[in-house]
């Protein structure tokens, strides 16, 4: 899930988790809406949807060791007990590349690409089937968020793992993303294939996302046009009439002023809301 900042996205994940209480409408997992349950009744979802948080220092407890934290959701889900428990947390570390020394020490002691493992870790450590992964690379240094995204995608692959990843870095969620949502002012406006939205954007917004991508060759940078969106975000708290994008949009027509456009499938598996398409 893409869009720029404000829109909505972390906003999403942690809806969908239950971290915030969903204000309207449904959040349906496994036939299920979690929106209506009690705390009770979304206490085995909790342990099958976990979530990578943006900040690795801040969601992390200071005064808890990393034995602690991973340790945390096997105990209140009652996974695994005394050896078992501790052979799993040295399993998780071991996953993620750190060391089992690293499991008496405190966040702190760690860089940031290695407290991100622990939140990877501590994610995995209740063996869930989705992973909400909120902007997981933005705050590490670039020569670390290489590390992060392939061992993501190692884990993947190897735990059969669903991720929602949100993320600003167009380049990255092609390289790990198998279906895109773009996200404008809390409303979906396109969603399709990976490769499809790069190869035929339909929606201005994601055109204009797209254009921004800077690439590494400065002939090819000349040559491809720059989309340059005009106006200012309108407010979310008080959103316009008719289409969230129309005051910034260069193709609007007079039904987007009026209408709000509807997510439809324009091609075989690509929804955009746009009356211009």
């Amino acid at each position: 899930m893409v869009g720029e900042s404000g829109c909505g996205k972390s906003t999403t994940g942690r809806t969908i988790l239950r971290l915030y209480n969903a204000t309207g409408g449904e959040v349906i997992y496994d036939g299920q809406d979690l929106a209506g349950m009690s705390e009770k009744q979304i206490k085995p979802y909790r342990k099958r949807i976990q979530m990578i948080f943006q900040d690795p220092y801040a969601s992390l407890n200071g005064r808890m060791t990393v034995n602690d934290i991973i340790g945390e959701g096997i105990t209140i889900h009652e996974l695994y007990k005394g050896a078992e428990k501790q052979d799993r947390i040295y399993n998780l570390l071991s996953h993620v590349g750190l060391k089992r020394e690293h499991s008496n020490r405190y966040p702190h002691e760690f860089s940031g690409g290695q407290r991100q493992r622990i939140g990877i870790a501590r994610a995995l450590s209740v063996e869930p089937e989705l992973v909400i992964c909120d902007e997981p690379i933005s705050a590490l240094d670039v020569s670390i968020q290489a590390q992060v995204v392939n061992m993501l995608e190692d884990l993947q692959q190897e735990l059969g793992l669903t991720y929602l990843f949100i993320a600003h870095d167009l380049s990255m969620v092609k390289h790990i993303s198998d279906r895109i949502g773009v996200m404008y002012l809390g409303k979906l406006v396109e969603v399709c294939e990976s490769a499809e939205l790069y190869k035929n954007p339909l929606h201005p917004y994601t055109k204009a996302l797209l254009s921004a991508i800077p690439i590494p060759d400065p002939v090819v940078t000349r040559a491809n046009k720059r989309i340059i969106l005009e106006g200012d975000v309108p407010s979310p708290i008080d959103p316009p009439v008719g289409c969230r994008f129309a005051s910034r949009c260069p193709v609007r027509i007079a039904q987007c002023t009026e209408e709000n456009p509807e997510l439809k499938e324009m091609a075989p598996g690509h929804f955009a809301s746009c009356f211009n398409i």
